[in-house]
């Protein structure tokens, strides 16, 4: 395959790839003036409304629900302890002398 090829065989499906998620959505397009048609028939649900209010009473309590109504993203979780200045220092090092970080400079 060429190169002009190829690039048509990608946009063609980034073309395509819109319709296709439009399957399992709430909204279809329907052009025109009318815009969009709902279908809550298309999108099943796996949680019952006491769950969903439950959830939404845990995210108003710890917080959360107040930064998602402001746009605000969520902080990242920590996954255990963080590394000391030192511990970080000797994994840059390290990493450097093997060739998996360059040096300041270098390409």
């Amino acid at each position: 395959m060429n190169a002009l090829q190829k690039f048509s065989l990608a946009v063609s499906l980034v073309m395509i790839m819109p319709l296709a998620a439009q399957a399992n959505s709430l909204t279809h397009d329907v052009g025109g003036e009318a815009g969009l048609t709902f279908h809550p028939d298309h999108v099943a649900s796996t949680l019952t409304r006491a769950a969903v209010r439950a959830e939404i009473e845990a995210a108003r309590k710890d917080g959360t629900l107040a930064l998602l109504q402001r746009g605000i993203p969520l902080p990242g979780k920590v996954d255990g302890p963080s590394k000391s200045r030192t511990e970080v220092i000797a994994e840059l090092e390290k990493a450097r002398r093997t060739g998996w970080v360059p040096l300041s400079g270098e390409q």
